[in-house]
């Protein structure tokens, strides 16, 4: 067996994930990126942890600001997961290309709307991680929807499947 950065993506993709849209403000504008290297780090205190690419232009903005949101996707908006995952993007666009809208928490932070769950995290520290930073965040609130996750799975988007029984 040899090992390939091909192989190992084909291996992490057999991993079926959910998919978040992390949204900063920055100057009264709305900033963001999809990602689905999120997770749950602890309960006491309530942490969580995303991984994020040095070459994004929001891993800056993270470090800026140490405040962002954590939007988990409902099964229809993959369209906006498409949008913030376009390196090439802007935000000024992401309401008429995508259907992305925003409001704000006490705190200025963006919250999509439509969202199946929403974190407002505070970032308590971060560790360096090959051409990633995991930004580890304290969950100040939470706000939880009724719906179906969008799920990434083998490079393609997918929908909650029937129950597996016993």
């Amino acid at each position: 067996m040899t090992l390939n950065p091909a192989e190992f993506r084909k291996a992490m993709g057999a991993f079926t994930t959910g998919v978040t849209i992390i949204t900063v403000d920055l100057d009264g504008e709305v900033h963001g990126m999809t990602a689905n290297a999120f997770t749950s780090v602890s309960l006491d205190p309530m942490l969580v942890l995303v991984c994020v690419d040095h070459a994004t232009r929001t891993h800056a903005h993270l470090h800026a600001k140490k405040r962002f949101g954590i939007n988990v996707l409902c099964e229809d908006q993959r369209g906006i997961s498409e949008y913030y995952a376009r390196p090439e993007r802007t935000h000024e666009h992401a309401e008429v290309e995508a259907g992305a809208g925003f409001d704000r928490t006490r705190h200025g932070t963006p919250v999509l709307r439509g969202a199946l769950a929403y974190l407002e995290c505070r970032l308590q520290t971060v560790q360096e991680a090959g051409d990633h930073t995991i930004f580890i965040a304290e969950v100040e609130d939470v706000v939880v929807a009724e719906g179906d996750p969008l799920l990434f799975f083998r490079g393609k988007y997918r929908k909650v499947g029937d129950e597996v029984g016993k």
